[in-house]
């Protein structure tokens, strides 16, 4: 697997062309023939022909502010300004969204633009010829100003183009830390330390929403990588002859057990096998626990799912920690982010809103309102929310990246990791029964 460090650098900007129809007044022409005026009347509808109705479809899963707010009024600014294009927007919650899209998909219907998260899904979606290679568009200004453009490529071609790239990491409750007198940690047995204080001053160390599955397989994934280094996945994930490792291999098997120890010793919230993504943020914005794993996107949600709508006031943010003895280092990001895909039959108008969505001005407002970290070069000097900045800090000085792993594999594949990893959290299937199965599902692939 490619190692690919995703850095937000640099400055691009980007040029709006204002086109202004340019005119002089009319003035009476005494010897102007009746025949002369019909003639000129009989041209003047072709000069200011209306353009063709266009009606661009756009699924994304942006269902909280500051973005489901700003998502809608760049598209309302973008009609405004192209009168004969009409954008239906559907927003879905990220499950109902991939539940949604898969059925669409296999009738061979497919919205213009829609969510993506690049690599492992969209390698399927090219392969059954539902997407719309836009590597010609890309060359030139808009290529230019983009980064982390190989997240939406195949074989070098582009089928979408991410607006918002990041991390995972914690987040923590910098007032429940210091009620229970602790603080950032940064090795394994310290994070477990951590989690055990917070416990007995009467605090729930972990918010997660396994409700949702993909979550915890986060911490999972993280364990994996801190132990076992980016050879372990990249070992594992590899195939034919490059494939050098397996899913039973050490550092899954060992990351089970890690994993194991949380469970164990109920450090998650009340009910956290059926919480969901939200909800897992509802319980860290309303102070009832210290902690949850999560992206460049959990303080605007947890401050949206909140009782009081503000959340979580003296927030801080720390990687995860290493593991010692592990090859991996606590400065080894997993992480992903966000784009859109181009749909198979999409109109030229659906790549340049596109096109629109992810110039300079608008990155920029990804990057003012905390909706994510932009990825337009010169973007991200206006990020405002220190959270942001923690994040894109995070990113740039990160010595590798792992993208998630159930997005960088096939969609059915990430399905089968979060699936298993959800046994251990339950306690219905050992570590390595969980890995035995992440093994099978790969091998019959």
């Amino acid at each position: 697997m490619t190692k690919k460090l995703f850095a937000l650098i640099s400055v691009v900007i980007i040029a709006t062309l204002l086109l202004a129809a340019c005119g002089t007044p009319a003035t009476e022409a005494p010897a102007a023939t009746e025949a002369a005026a019909t003639a000129a009347a009989t041209e003047a509808p072709v000069a200011t022909e209306a353009a063709e109705p266009v009606t661009i479809t756009w699924w994304h899963i942006t269902t909280k502010d500051p973005g489901l707010t700003e998502f809608q009024k760049m598209a309302d600014d973008y009609m405004a300004m192209h009168p004969n294009v009409k954008i239906e927007i559907t927003v879905l919650e990220n499950e109902a969204f991939k539940t949604k899209l898969t059925t669409v998909m296999q009738s061979g219907e497919v919205p213009d633009i829609f969510q993506s998260w690049g690599q492992g899904g969209m390698i399927e979606q090219v392969n059954a010829g539902l997407l719309k290679d836009i590597s010609a568009d890309l060359k030139g200004e808009w290529g230019d100003s983009l980064g982390a453009l190989d997240a939406f490529a195949v074989d070098g071609k582009n089928y979408g183009v991410p607006w918002d790239m990041g991390a995972v990491t914690f987040w923590y409750n910098k007032d429940l830390f210091a009620k229970a007198g602790v603080e950032v940690p940064t090795t394994w047995s310290e994070f477990l330390t951590v989690c055990e204080k917070l416990k007995a001053a009467g605090i729930t160390p972990i918010s997660v929403g396994e409700g949702d599955k993909w979550p915890g397989m986060h911490i999972w994934a993280y364990l994996v990588s801190r132990i076992g280094g980016a050879e372990a996945f990249s070992a594992a994930a590899a195939t034919g002859d490059a494939r050098t490792g397996s899913f039973n291999d050490e550092a899954f098997v060992q990351a089970g057990y890690e994993l194991k120890k949380l469970v164990d010793a109920g450090y998650f919230q009340e009910g956290f096998l059926g919480a969901t993504h939200d909800q897992m943020n509802a319980t860290f914005g309303n102070g009832e626990a210290a902690m949850e794993l999560g992206g460049q996107w959990s303080p605007s949600v947890e401050k949206a799912n909140s009782a009081d709508g503000v959340g979580v006031k003296n927030m801080g943010m720390f990687n995860f920690p290493a593991v010692e003895g592990g090859k991996g280092l606590v400065t080894d990001l997993v992480g992903g982010g966000n784009g859109f895909a181009i749909g198979k039959d999409a109109e030229p108008e659906a790549i340049d809103f596109v096109k629109y969505l992810t110039n300079l001005d608008n990155q920029k407002i990804v990057a003012s309102t905390g909706m994510g970290i932009p990825v337009a070069k010169g973007a991200s000097e206006s990020i405002a929310d220190p959270n942001m900045v923690m994040v894109a800090d995070a990113v740039a000085n990160s010595t590798y990246y792992q993208l998630y792993f159930d997005q960088v594999l096939p969609s059915a594949m990430g399905s089968i990791i979060n699936d298993a990893v959800q046994k251990i959290f339950a306690g219905t299937a050992t570590p390595e029964e969980v890995c035995a199965e992440i093994e099978a599902g790969f091998l019959a692939q």
